[in-house]
């Protein structure tokens, strides 16, 4: 395991580790008959698991299944349906990983074909009723799986109200009926969600008769029947209660709850108060409710006992893996409950656990298995079975009996940064079994850090609660064991906070003239800042107008438009800081109390706090002298002194005509509160502060905004989220409950409580999943409100090739490529990248060897890329090429034809008769042509062949196309050549040769 350093946190895994299921597919595993089916199952151990299959009990031979294959590296099953029915498949499933140091199972995954059967054939008869009594039209659909979503119809989609709907079972209800409800085409119909199929009913005639006066009487109930009914529901399922009356006028619906109140939060009524619906039913759902349908003649009652079982749940979540020591004790813990009470049995290796081989080391005590002493080669996957009437839970949890020395995870020399005053948290993960003991030292090592101000927590992160600069420095972690020690150096570096020393005023301004905002800071030296203008919490106008400074900003020629308020933020890495001024804009004309009196008014004095409340309090002030222009206004600011000292906000503002405001506050705020009047013409200088008040620390009110899920590795997922400020805390200790679980699968919620980060990386995940995720504040006043749940992907992986590349439509200057998505996607698709090599090199240049030269072919067809053609026969260079060759050809004719004529030979002719071995020497008409067909007496008659393309190329593959492009192979044969007197071909030459020979007459 050596090798693995350095390595993240998963370094771990690079020891022995028994099998840990990571993905399975859902217990109750519905296929569509029309697709592939997948049964998913993976899991990771070192060594890496081995796979096997049981299916209904019994071992299930996949080698013996040509239409099964299981994925390398993988226990997923994928079933090819094409050549079997799907219901051939159907049956129970589980799965087994294995490796040499214990066995995990999956559960059992239930797989059954989804089915959309027919109605059955039925003949209805219309219905003739009276105008205004009840009616109902019975749907009844065909069982399917799952069931069908039902609606009714005519030409359209029936409209439902008060007096018509449609019940939990399909059917339709009429309060009452009226003359308009004849229709000859009620129609019902079912949709089969799994194969989006839609089966209808035979169609129902309703014919209504006239009356000439409907008898008005009191509500009676349809459904259900009886003065009281029973109901039960499973705890977080989603229950569903139904009243529908019937009467004259049309009833209205109310419900209550007889032994309480109705939970608000999870309760809606849909179908006009006629369903009352409560989600993720809990145990005191449990009781009485009472719905009641009332009109103008009466009302009438039905009470609903409803009782809430449950299927197991986990308590305190499911057993976890133990890693321990030789000699060492632990416990593993299989907390859950139900209603009624489950039992609990236990198995290791996947053998029940009373008949696995004695062990004098572990105990079991109902729920809980005690370990104690362990020895070496005492590792195994524990199994424990929570069910009852209602279902199950397996869990797989190991226990890896290991020896080895400490390992510090946390990489050497990082360096950790924060700003004075806040929190700082530097990490010591470590790995070792036992589990090593953490010490913290600094600088010169002369003694540990425990205490204040330090606070060792228990996963070795070293916290210093209020960072200063005397904190910074070098700091060591000590991991040791029983087995060894392990150092680790990591630095910390304090940076002084970003402030603004001078905050934006509040300006009063002419319409074209001139105005600036100063926004002075003061930051850590090291730090880069960023200074940021904002105009009513969005970006300035883009206008040359707006000029900023490194620490102003001025804006020219100023119009009614500019008007609001204007906010400098500084950013640096590490923190931030801002303030705000308003901007008012008045007409050019001066005011009175311009010229004759003082510009802005006196501030406001005696300032005084009273009737204080939870998250108010309220602030009275007498105001300043107005000099002659009416206060207009009174800003009212504040400063935290407990999370930004020194800056003041605006908190809000009243009218000049009062003098008395009441404040909304934050919990866990250190207030002091200042006031500015405001005339025309400006404002004046602020008052002098309050009075400090505190209010009380309380649990958050808000969770953070901006939850993501991504993966940046194939298997981890990285949950990130925006913090929450200091005044969104509301109290000391903010942590963030990280929670997380796989879309569709059937999985309690996954959790982890960090501290005040922005991100949370959950390794080990299957690549390219969906999942469902949240992320809730806490402090230590407790939660924030229930989160709402954001969706993310774990990380995807390298695609795997397509599953099929075919050919169709092959022309000679064309083709087209075809090919199937393949089956690992292990992500987003985003294209396609089509590689191909044309042989250019080959169709253009010959190659020189030993005498031979090398004639390659010209490609039969050219390659082509996806959804594009290439038409060479229209490419100015293949026309060019196809010309040459047709008069190279011409000279060559006509150079045979004068060189027979003559009947004399080629200088190289003449060569190649001095220097050929006798054994070859052959009379050239008399020696067959390479590739042509010669007769069985060895001799080949001239008139076939003597002006014949093929006879000079010697290509027997040579040919020509129906339109007369040449698409054979050139090939030439020759011996080996001596330097400049080398020997020629006997045979007829090829073109090439021929051009050769050619220059050589010349």
């Amino acid at each position: 395991c050596m090798q693995c350093f350095p390595c993240p946190l998963v370094c771990c895994l690079c020891l022995p580790q028994p099998p840990t299921i990571t993905h399975q597919s859902p217990k109750d595993y519905i296929i569509d008959p029309r697709e592939n089916i997948i049964i998913h199952c993976e899991a990771k151990g070192k060594p890496h698991p081995s796979f096997s299959w049981t299916r209904n009990g019994t071992h299930f031979d996949i080698d013996q299944e040509p239409n099964i294959i299981m994925r390398p590296n993988s226990g997923t099953l994928v079933v090819d349906i094409s050549g079997e029915k799907a219901e051939h498949y159907e049956g129970v499933y589980q799965c087994t990983a294995r490796n040499e140091h214990g066995t995990a199972m999956s559960n059992n995954i239930v797989i059954r074909q989804s089915r959309s059967p027919l109605w059955s054939k039925e003949r209805n008869e219309p219905i003739v009723v009276q105008e205004g009594v009840s009616l109902v039209l019975e749907c009844r659909p065909p069982a399917g799986l799952p069931p069908p979503i039902i609606f009714w119809m005519d030409n359209s989609e029936l409209p439902q109200s008060r007096r018509v709907s449609q019940a939990l079972n399909g059917d339709l209800y009429f309060s009452n009926v009226l003359k308009e409800d004849s229709r000859n085409d009620y129609i019902c119909y079912a949709r089969f969600p799994h194969t989006q199929t839609i089966q209808q009913k035979q169609p129902i005639t309703v014919k209504v008769l006239n009356r000439k006066s409907a008898y008005d009487r009191k509500p009676s109930f349809l459904i259900p029947s009886g003065p009281s009914s029973s109901k039960m529901v499973l705890r977080g399922q989603v229950l569903e209660m139904e009243c529908i009356a019937e009467g004259l006028p049309t009833p209205e619906i109310s419900w209550t709850k007889v032994s309480g109140d109705l939970p608000a939060k999870r309760t809606s009524f849909l179908h006009y108060q006629k369903t009352l619906r409560i989600v993720n039913v809990l145990e005191s759902d449990a009781g009485e409710y009472r719905c009641t349908a009332r009109n103008r003649l009466g009302s009438v009652h039905h009470t609903i006992r409803v009782t809430v079982n449950a299927s197991p749940y986990w308590i305190s979540g499911p057993p976890r893996n133990l890693v321990l020591a030789p000699r060492e004790t632990g416990v593993l813990t299989c907390r859950a409950s139900g209603i009624p009470k489950p039992t609990i049995t236990w198995a290791m290796n996947g053998i029940p656990i009373e008949n696995s081989p004695k062990d004098l080391s572990r105990k079991v005590e109902d729920d809980t298995v005690i370990f104690t002493d362990v020895q070496t080669g005492s590792s195994a996957v524990y199994q424990c079975n929570v069910s009852n009437e209602y279902g199950y839970l397996l869990s797989n949890a190991f226990v890896n009996v290991l020896s080895e020395p400490p390992r510090v995870l946390t990489p050497a020399n990082k360096v950790y940064q924060v700003i004075r005053n806040h929190r700082a948290l530097i990490d010591c993960s470590s790995f070792g079994s036992p589990i090593p003991k953490i010490t913290w030292f600094k600088d010169s090592r002369s003694s540990t850090l425990d205490g204040d101000p330090y606070i060792l927590h228990d996963n070795g992160t070293l916290e210093v609660h209020v960072a200063q600069a005397h904190n910074s420095g070098k700091y060591t972690c000590v991991a040791r064991n029983t087995l060894g020690i392990y150092e680790n150096h990591v630095y910390l570096e304090v940076k002084e906070p970003t402030r603004i020393l001078k905050q934006p005023e509040y300006k009063v301004v002419q319409r074209g003239r001139s105005v600036t905002f100063e926004c002075k800071v003061k930051h850590d030296s090291t730090l880069i800042p960023t200074m940021t203008w904002l105009k009513d919490d969005g970006e300035l106008p883009d206008d040359e107008r707006f000029i900023v400074d490194s620490d102003s900003l001025t804006i020219n020629d100023v119009v009614e438009n500019d008007e609001g308020v204007y906010t400098c933020i500084m950013n640096t890495t590490l923190d931030h800081d801002s303030a705000s001024a308003e901007l008012t804009v008045v007409e050019a004309t001066p005011t009175p109390a311009v010229v004759y009196g003082k510009p802005r008014p006196d501030p406001p004095t005696d300032l005084e706090l009273t009737d204080p409340r939870e998250r108010s309090v309220q602030l009275t002030w007498t105001p300043g002298d107005e000099h002659n222009s009416p206060i207009q206004k009174f800003l009212i600011q504040y400063e935290d002194s407990l999370h930004f000292r020194g800056v003041w906000h605006n908190l809000t503002e009243v009218p000049g005509t009062k003098t008395t405001a009441r404040l909304k506050l934050s919990p866990y705020v250190h207030y002091t509160f200042r006031v500015l009047a405001i005339n025309a013409v400006g404002i004046s200088h602020p008052s002098f502060p309050s009075r400090m008040y505190k209010t009380n620390p309380a649990a958050p009110d808000e969770n953070p905004a901006g939850v993501q899920g991504f993966g940046t590795a194939s298997d981890n997922l990285v949950i990130t989220w925006k913090p929450l400020t200091g005044l969104q805390a509301n109290g000391p200790g903010l942590q963030y409950k990280v929670m997380w679980r796989q879309k569709e699968v059937d999985e309690e919620w996954a959790s982890e409580t960090v501290a005040n980060v922005s991100q949370f990386v959950v390794s080990g995940t299957p690549t390219f999943v969906p999942y469902e995720l949240k992320v809730q504040a806490l402090n230590e006043y407790g939660a924030g409100p229930e989160p709402a749940v954001a969706h993310g992907h774990s990380g995807e992986d390298f695609p795997g090739a397509p599953s099929s590349l075919i050919i169709t439509n092959p022309n000679l200057d064309s083709l087209t490529l075809e090919w199937a998505a393949p089956h690992d996607r292990n992500g987003r698709l985003t294209g396609y990248v089509l590689r191909y090599q044309p042989d250019f090199h080959q169709f253009f240049h010959g190659e020189m060897t030993q005498g031979h030269l090398l004639i390659f072919h010209l490609p039969l067809l050219w390659p082509a890329v996806a959804s594009r053609q290439v038409d060479i026969a229209t490419q100015g260079w293949f026309i060019g090429l196809m010309c040459a060759i047709a008069l190279l050809i011409l000279i060559l004719l006509i150079i045979c034809f004068i060189q027979r004529n003559k009947g004399g030979k080629y200088p190289v002719k003449e060569k190649e008769d001095a220097h050929t071995d006798p054994e070859f020497h052959d009379n050239e008409d008399h020696k067959p042509l390479k590739g042509s067909r010669t007769p069985s007496n060895g001799t080949v008659k001239r008139d076939d062949s003597d002006d014949s393309l093929v006879g000079y190329g010697e290509g027997g593959d040579g040919q020509f196309n129906e339109d007369g492009s040449f698409i054979g192979q050139y090939s030439g044969k020759s011996t080996s050549r001596d330097t400049a007197e080398g020997h020629e071909s006997s045979e007829a030459p090829s073109p090439i040769n021929a051009m050769i020979s050619l220059n050589s007459f010349v």
